[in-house]
């Protein structure tokens, strides 16, 4: 019996002991079975396989860059959608969008009186301080202001990344096309209104 137990805690101590210097060796670089250092020629050997690749350098300005379908570049303004609400200047964490307008009378026939209208005299956004979150775009009620994927509107003055309505109304064309709706997703609200109006009438 005494001998039996001597014999168990022996095989417990000897099972603990290699236990402990296996996970010692693993800390010093060495694989069980392996051989000091294991490690560190692994990575070695990863960075030297990097080295023989070919690299792939993109020979920008000559070829454009293929860019994501929904890279941010510049904003782009729609002038005839703007009803100077102020949304998008209100919500600007940085301030940098500077909004004019003015109000005139329009005189609508058969009306009790005049109605008022606000006039875009200047919409300007200053791109040194834009930090491009995009929350003007989400914020525009009335989708007037899109992103680009253009990105190249480096200046040497940094007073010329102040662009004025003029300049934001240029970009337009080179904004894409919306994308495809998907047909297992929900219809959008539009789609949504117009159907309801059509099954009422």
């Amino acid at each position: 019996m005494i001998n039996q137990r001597i014999g168990r805690v022996l095989h417990l101590v000897v099972t603990r002991c290699s236990r402990v210097s296996a996970a010692q060796g693993m800390m010093c670089g060495m694989s069980e079975g392996g051989f000091p250092g294991a490690g560190l020629a692994k990575g070695l050997a990863v960075t030297l396989k990097t080295m023989t690749r070919r690299s792939h350098t993109q020979q920008y300005p000559d070829v454009a860059p293929d860019l994501p379908p929904r890279s941010r570049g510049v904003i782009a303004l729609l002038e005839e959608n703007c009803t100077v609400c102020m949304l998008c200047s209100r919500e600007c964490p940085d301030w940098c969008i500077y909004i004019d307008s003015h109000k005139e009378e329009v005189v609508v026939p058969g009306a009790a009186r005049p109605r008022q209208r606000n006039v875009l005299d200047r919409f300007a956004i200053d791109f040194s301080l834009c930090m491009y979150c995009g929350i003007c775009i989400e914020a525009c009620p009335f989708d007037a202001l899109y992103w680009t994927p253009e990105f190249e509107y480096a200046e040497y003055d940094i007073r010329d990344l102040l662009h004025e309505k003029e300049h934001l109304g240029a970009w337009m064309p080179t904004v894409p096309p919306p994308p495809v709706h998907d047909p297992r997703g929900e219809p959008a609200k539009e789609e949504q209104a117009a159907a309801k109006k059509a099954a009422t009438s």
